[in-house]
């Protein structure tokens, strides 16, 4: 065991001094001959070649239309203030579960008519999952309204399927 030891100690000792030797013979890394680097060769322009030349993201088509349903009822529409704006946070109950995708939505792009910015609560909804409890179908949905719209509104309302909910700003 101490000669084990003994030769561990002493190889250790002689690799280690290769550090030193770094360009000389006695070092085993210089054995093979050295490499040497080169510029890449491109056509022509400067490119990566670790990066792909097609990127395969896809994006989320902006004109895809949305296709969601109306949810059953608006519980609940509150405005909360920020410094650039407010959030409109709106909760709401769907038929069934599984209900995705909640958005609130305007016709007319978020412009207020007479005062009123009018909402509607949509979601993707699938018809074959259970009802479940209420609970289980509570949605929640926000929208940010800058300080120019509020201005021009006086009321916020959200429609739902069965009812709508106004609110101050």
């Amino acid at each position: 065991m101490r000669r084990f030891v003994a030769i561990l100690v002493v190889s250790s000792i002689v690799l280690s001094g290769c550090s030193r030797l770094r360009d000389s013979r006695i070092n085993p890394g210089n054995w093979f001959g050295g490499g040497s680097s080169q510029p890449a060769v491109t056509n022509g322009s400067e490119a990566n070649p670790l990066i792909p030349k097609q990127t395969r993201i896809r994006r989320k088509d902006k004109r895809k239309i949305y296709r969601g349903t109306p949810v059953d009822q608006v519980t609940s529409v509150q405005v909360e203030p920020t410094t650039s704006g407010a959030i409109i946070r709106v909760s709401g109950v769907s038929l069934q579960q599984g209900a995705h995708d909640v958005r609130l939505t305007s016709e007319n792009d978020g412009e207020p008519i007479g005062g009123v910015l009018t909402l509607r609560l949509r979601a993707l909804q699938p018809t074959n999952t259970p009802q479940g409890q209420a609970r289980q179908r509570t949605l929640h949905a926000g929208r940010f309204v800058s300080n120019n719209d509020l201005a021009l509104t006086n009321t916020i309302r959200v429609i739902g399927a069965r009812n709508e909910i106004t609110a101050r700003p």
